[in-house]
């Protein structure tokens, strides 16, 4: 365990942490009624509710009937007692809804989709986080409860509009949380406070009971300590909604791997309103991405920043006042001022005028998705810059507004996006990058992140930790995973088949210790052969992601007597890989001891001639 339990709490434990502390004989009553809100608390307005003693012991009951229904098996509730919070615009049934608007409050009977999900998963939920009013706004200072602090120097902002999430995770007090993204809330936060904000393609996480800002455009986020966490939450919370209109499946084949050297994208022009440090900090990260060994190149950006623009400048506006037009016309003076300048906004907008902004939405869309075409991802900063809570005091709407000029157009274009932390920055605050790729990449996307996320090795979020070891990837349902044993393997005459079908490598392992090992006799390029055996050893093999899509030509490639089957690894895991049948075992040779095609091949290259 990397992280340090104080006599209170543990703080700062990613997923894998809180499961390995069970595993050792924790229970979840020690580790998380010490998290339970008591009268005499400090207040922390980064939360708007938190769970008491006896809501956190309701919860601890239902977990051990969760439990005792998976038949006492842990493995079966991947988020087994592991503490998470949610913005307070999405439901949590017997808890408030306030969207930080007192006079708007309602106490729903049923849980958003994604919060069920999780639940059932076995996460514990802990509290409800502060935002900036009806998640309106980039900033986290709009909200009756007051702005939320940047958790590295409270003088500033913490962003918006998902500023408790982002705060209580970048604290340690949750391993994760859900906001909200409708034009940066889950990205934004993330890169001010050094830690992942993971913004989902639109209608992956269902937004059944969640309280609308734009309902077209809005998406529920993660936020996490690591991008493992992050990827880990919302393949348990995605997936088709049929409560949510705009819930929709991942079309088969959609997600396509990137090659082993990415091409990156960043604008050609990048605007940072002065700040210079933010300026250094993103040359800095393009610097660090080159070095990995990724192709950056610059395209146009000017369609992207017309179509930011078109979010708050255009008749989406009227979308915003439609989720809080029954208050408004009640008691508009319960509305925060900012937001309720924004809402009104609506009034200047038409009919007329919003079809022609869809058709221009359209355009700038097509236009932008030609403009990626070649490329992996667009990487940007994730904020242009960062302000204190008493410059957006003093200039609450320009301010805002130039925080979204990477943010904006994403949902709008139908974009995936991951912010990922890149460092700090001279003066002590956090810098942040976003990689942006087409929808349904949000596992590729993830997939460099995590590369990105362990070359950095920065601390997690503001508890100083260092980053844990990280766990292979998982399973992409897109994706097969296939183990490959000889002539497929990195660097090998026949790794082409595989990388040509944009497969990429996952990890290197072994298999359990019960198969055996062949070289085969006549065989152009020479190949082994696997067959599982009574008696035998772990053999090195490979586990490559290749797209289901090509699975099929791939396999077509295949001669007897090599095929594809169901190869056990060390770990009990199960994946498809390369077998051989007996009577391909003609003339070969048992090379089993060698523990791998690699090392046998590298004893023939040793041995004396």
């Amino acid at each position: 365990m990397n992280a340090v339990a104080t006599p209170q709490a543990p703080l700062g434990w990613t997923i894998a942490q809180w499961l390995s502390a069970y595993q050792d004989g924790a229970t979840p009553e020690a580790l998380l009624m010490p998290l339970a809100a008591a009268p005499d608390d400090p207040a922390d307005n980064a939360w708007i509710t938190r769970a008491s003693a006896a809501v956190l012991a309701r919860q601890l009951d239902d977990l051990r009937l969760l439990l005792a229904a998976a038949g006492g098996d842990r493995s079966r509730l991947p988020l087994y007692g592991v503490p998470f919070a949610i913005k307070d615009n999405i439901d949590a049934a017997g808890w408030p809804t306030t969207a930080a608007c007192p006079a708007f409050a309602y106490t729903p009977d049923e849980d958003a989709t994604v919060v069920r999900r999780l639940r059932a998963a076995g996460a514990i939920l802990i509290g409800k986080t502060n935002l900036d009013q009806f998640a309106t706004g980039l900033v986290g200072t709009r909200s009756p409860h007051g702005a939320v602090a940047n958790s590295f120097q409270p003088e500033y902002i913490s962003g918006g509009s998902s500023s408790g999430s982002a705060s209580v995770v970048a604290r340690g007090l949750a391993a994760f949380s859900l906001g909200t993204d409708t034009a940066g809330s889950g990205r934004v936060p993330a890169g001010f406070n050094n830690i992942v904000g993971l913004k989902p393609t639109k209608g992956w996480l269902s937004t059944a009971g969640v309280v609308p800002a734009c309902r077209t455009q809005d998406c529920v986020s993660i936020f996490a300590l690591t991008v493992d966490d992050a990827e880990r939450v919302a393949g348990i919370a995605g997936g088709y909604d049929a409560r949510d209109a705009y819930s929709r499946a991942q079309p088969a084949g959609a997600a396509a791997p990137w090659p082993a050297t990415p091409r990156l994208a960043v604008p050609d022009r990048l605007e940072f309103f002065g700040d210079t440090q933010a300026a250094a900090a993103f040359e800095a990260a393009v610097q660090a991405l080159k070095a990995s060994g990724a192709q950056v190149d610059s395209i146009d950006f000017a369609p992207f920043a017309e179509l930011a623009a078109l979010l708050y400048q255009g008749p989406w506006v009227a979308e915003r006042f439609a989720a809080v037009e029954p208050l408004w016309r009640r008691d508009p003076d319960a509305i925060h001022p900012v937001v309720r300048g924004i809402v009104e906004g609506a009034a200047h907008y038409d009919a007329l005028d919003a079809f022609k902004a869809e058709y221009r939405r359209a355009e700038l869309t097509h236009r932008i998705h030609q403009s990626l075409q070649g490329f992996d991802a667009l990487v940007v900063p994730t904020a242009p810059s960062i302000y204190t809570i008493a410059q957006l005091q003093a200039d609450p709407v320009r301010l805002n507004s130039q925080l979204g000029i990477y943010t904006n157009f994403a949902n709008l274009a139908d974009l995936s996006a991951l912010a990922l932390p890149a460092g700090m920055r001279e003066d002590g605050l956090p810098a942040g990058i976003t990689l942006i790729g087409m929808a349904w990449q949000d596992r590729a996307l993830a997939c460099f992140g995590r590369q990105w996320q362990a070359q950095r090795g920065l601390p997690l979020g503001a508890t100083g930790l260092p980053l844990p070891p990280q766990g292979p990837p998982p399973a992409d349902p897109g994706l097969l995973r296939v183990a490959v044993v000889g002539a497929h393997l990195s660097g090998m005459p026949l790794n082409h088949q595989l990388t040509s079908r944009r497969a990429v490598l996952v990890e290197k392992t072994h298999t359990a210790a019960d198969y055996r090992l062949y070289a085969l006799a006549n065989t152009t390029p020479p190949k082994p052969g696997l067959v599982k055996s009574d008696s035998g050893a772990p053999i090195e093999v490979e586990l490559w992601d290749i797209p289901l899509a090509a699975f099929g030509a791939f396999v077509a490639e295949i001669p007897a007597p090599l095929g594809i089957g169901t190869l056990t690894l060390h770990d009990g895991r199960q994946v498809k890989g390369f077998i051989c049948e007996p009577r391909g075992l003609a003339g070969a040779r048992d090379i089993t001891a060698f523990g791998g095609w690699r090392a046998y091949l590298a004893s023939l290259n040793a041995t004396p001639r």
